[in-house]
């Protein structure tokens, strides 16, 4: 199928006319205090008003649900389990086969992929009402040596009121003007598997100057990978581990400081 460029699509109509609520990714915020998160949902739930359910997939794969019920998957390679859901979009990466894939269901509307040409990059802005998806082009090592310039992408998603940003496989600290480029996120998903992305150290000075409310970490290759960023970690913010795969956020319930939330990954099956 035709990758379908997101400067080019304005979906109307259905779930996707919902209105979005203005997002401050770029104009920064201070996050209201309290945790309320609600970890029981199930992701076939209705998601609650002014909020967004992020479930963990697999590896570097989450599913995002608004409450109009759009849902899209980040990092998508074609299988997320025995569900039988079709995204309204997916977003995914080449650094490896692990987080994307060459065949993406033709039924899958929105196909954003995170490179271009090579060196040239990609630029999406998708606005889908009531989620805009847009992204941040970084660099990653090229599989011949070097260096492929703008092979990644930091991708955004702002949906009632939240920015939440997906890392990527992201090989390097973002520069000033990339910093500039994604603003404000108040959720982050970052990759801490210390070797095939970043050092856990400059990982951990970018979630520092993110200074994200919610930090979810992804990539991680086994018990002990997530175990050894933990420990680096919680010298700078709290950790909660309790055991769930998917959280329910909104403006209202962000920490009041910045917060490490493991979730265990689950693959999507039908719930009766």
């Amino acid at each position: 199928m035709r990758w379908i460029l997101a400067a080019l699509l304005v979906i109307s109509g259905g779930v996707a006319a919902q209105e979005r609520r203005p997002s401050h990714c770029i104009a920064i915020a201070d996050a209201a205090p309290g945790i309320e998160y609600l970890h029981k949902a199930a992701w076939q739930d209705p998601v609650p008003k002014f909020s967004v359910r992020i479930s963990y997939i697999a590896h570097a794969s989450f599913l995002i649900q608004t409450q109009g019920g759009l849902n899209a998957v980040t990092d998508f390679t074609g299988f997320i389990g025995g569900a039988a859901l079709i995204p309204d979009v997916v977003t995914m990466n080449h650094a490896h086969s692990t987080h994307w894939t060459k065949f993406p269901d033709p039924a899958i509307p929105n196909v954003l992929p995170g490179w271009g040409e090579f060196g040239q990059g990609i630029d999406h802005h998708l606005d889908l009402g009531e989620m805009l998806v847009r992204n941040v082009s970084t660099d990653i090592r090229s599989a011949y040596g070097g260096v492929e310039t703008r092979g990644n992408s930091i991708f955004v998603f702002e949906v009632a009121g939240l920015c939440i940003g997906h890392l990527g496989h992201l090989h390097h600290v973002p520069s000033d003007e990339q910093f500039a480029a994604l603003g404000r996120l108040d959720v982050v998903m970052a990759a801490v598997d210390g070797g095939t992305t970043m050092p856990l150290p400059e990982m951990i000075s970018v979630l520092k100057r993110l200074k994200s409310s919610v930090i979810i970490p992804m990539h991680w290759f086994s018990g002990f990978s997530l175990d050894r960023f933990l420990v680096d970690i919680r010298g700078e913010f709290p950790v909660e581990r309790d055991g769930v795969s998917e959280i329910t956020v909104s403006l209202r319930s962000l920490p009041d400081r910045p917060t490490v939330v493991v979730l265990e990954p689950q693959y999507l099956i039908e719930l009766e």
